[in-house]
This record gives structure tokens, sequence and C-alpha cells, in this order.
């Protein structure tokens, strides 16, 4: 696939604030990467970046083999940006907005506004004045606006911020669509895995400016998958837990009537038949896998302390 963005050891310092600290990854058409990180992790400061609305310190940015800021009208040219809240004018209709908005460029049909208003599953209500569309249906209207001159690159800064259940569903189902079938490349932020995680085909985890890790939202799942732990129900906890660390060699925690072994369920014959021939009754056993909300934190936690690994 061709590479459509090419981050390469970018800092933003604001005086001795270093905002955003020598990350670097690449996007490729049709991929879908999403950055994720808590409010203030430097993600909108790198869309601003990219988008040449916020200079660099340090390193380059090439999109679509143009750097920034050298080349910046030609790299501009492959990029729409909906950055924070879409801008439009509420008393007029939706067909006007994205009209105006098309005057800025050169060469934006009619036919490339009913296009794209299709797209983004508008057609039907451009007649309509903005201030009586939803929050999703505005969300639309502007990547339907960052769409009109056919980008190669998307950037989209918490596009799903205060949608409703339904309109996230909309918003994920159209974004994939967008990338997979009109093959654009889109770097999304986001501070939810569980938006991201139906979305992204890779992430890049953010946290205090620094790029943490980047990952497949496969090797993700993997992991979370990879990290199974045996929950078994017992009469005597105690006596159970000491029994599979010492005769074992597992670790285990307990948790009530629970002990909580770590380890996959290929132990568990050999768990149970050990507590059994103690003499210990076992009512229930379930195997657990980390959340990825919880693979997530560990990356961010291991990784602030200097450590590399999280399974």
């Amino acid at each position: 696939m061709k590479v459509v963005l090419d981050v390469t050891n970018v800092t933003k310092a604001f005086g001795n604030r270093v905002a955003v600290n020598n990350i670097s990854f690449t996007l490729h058409e049709g991929e879908i990467f999403g950055f994720l990180g808590p409010n203030g992790a430097g993600k909108t400061t790198t869309m601003k970046m990219i988008c040449g609305l916020c200079s660099i310190t340090k390193g380059s940015i090439r999109i679509c083999g143009f750097d920034m800021p050298k080349d910046k009208e030609k790299a501009l040219a492959n990029v729409g940006a909906l950055i924070e809240n879409p801008l439009m004018y509420p008393n007029m209709s939706g067909m006007d907005n994205l009209k105006y908005y098309a005057s800025l460029y050169k060469n934006i049909k009619t036919e490339d506004i009913l296009k794209y208003s299709k797209v983004v599953g508008l057609e039907h209500r451009l007649k309509d004045k903005v201030k009586t569309y939803s929050l999703g249906m505005k969300q639309r209207l502007g990547i339907a606006q960052a769409l009109l001159h056919s980008p190669k690159l998307l950037i989209l800064d918490e596009p799903l911020s205060g949608l409703d259940p339904n309109g996230v569903k909309e918003m994920r189902d159209f974004l994939k669509t967008l990338a997979k079938e009109y093959n654009i490349a889109i770097l999304i932020s986001s501070h939810m895995l569980s938006d991201m995680e139906q979305i992204c085909d890779t992430i890049g985890i953010i946290n205090n400016g620094q790029l943490l890790e980047i990952r497949s939202m496969n090797s993700l799942k993997e992991s979370a998958e990879g990290s199974s732990r045996i929950q078994i129900k017992v009469d005597y906890p105690n006596f159970a837990g000491k029994i599979i660390v010492n005769e074992l060699q597992l670790k285990c925690e307990l948790a009530g009537n629970k002990v909580l072994v770590f380890a996959d369920e290929s132990r568990i014959n050999d768990i149970t038949q050990k507590l059994v021939g103690y003499g210990i009754s076992i009512f229930g056993i379930e195997i657990v896998s980390k959340s990825l909300e919880e693979i997530f934190l560990d990356i961010i936690n291991l990784k602030t302390k200097g450590k590399t690994s999280i399974v």
C-alpha cells in the first residue's frame, strides 16, 4: 500500500513545555490509524502540525511525498481535516454551506458537492438549515466539507464525541466504508478504546506527548486473548491459593471465595486434580481474559515507567 502520511521524529515545544516528543508513524492509503490517549496527551497538537495549523519544532512530516512546510500548498491539497468542532453557518442550508467552502477551492463542481453529500448520507437534507441538524449530521456535513477536494488523507479529531449510541454506530460504519471503498487514509483521535477498536486497523498509544507504542488492532486483541486467567470458585480459597503457588508454582490472586490463577486453560486439569487431592471442593471454573482497556492501561503504565513488555 502507498504511504500517504509519514511523520518522522516530530517534536513540538511551547517554550519549555514539550507537547509532542519525538514521535514517528506512517499511514497508508485505505488504512484507519487511531491516536489513542487521555485528554492532553498530544493528539490534537500532532494533528494541527500535520494540517499546517501549528509549526513543527523538530522533525519532518510528508504528505503524499510532499514536505511540510516546504511544499505546504501541495501537501495540504491532499488533506481534508475536521479538527475539534465543524464550523458551519447555522442559518444557511447544508448545500449553501458546502457551496461556500467549495468556493475556497478550484474546480469543485456542484456534482462534487452532491457526490460527497451522498457519501456521508446527507443528500436528502441539503436544503434544510444546519441549525435543524443533529450533532451527528453536523459531523457528517463537516466531513463532506473536508472531502470536497477529494483528499488522500482525512484527519478527524474526536469525531465520535457527543454522539448518541446510534450516531456512534453510524459514524463507525461510515468511516470504515470511506477508507475501504474510497481508499482514503484516515487519522482519527479518541480517548475511548471502545470506539477505536471497532474502527481502526492500527492504533498509536500516546501519553504525555510520547508515542508509547504502535499496534495493529488484531495484535491488541490477540494480547487480550492470550492473557487468559483461570477463575476457580472453591470452599477454602486461602488454602487453595497456597497449594497452587507452592505445588504448581503458578501466580494467583484471591477474590472472595474465588482464586484467580495466571495460567491458560491447558493447566485446568493439573490445578483441579491438585486441589481435589487436598480435599478442596470446586464449585465453578471460568476462563477470564484481560479486556482491551486493561491492555491499554498496561501499556501506558509500564511504558511510562520505562518497561517494554505488556504481556
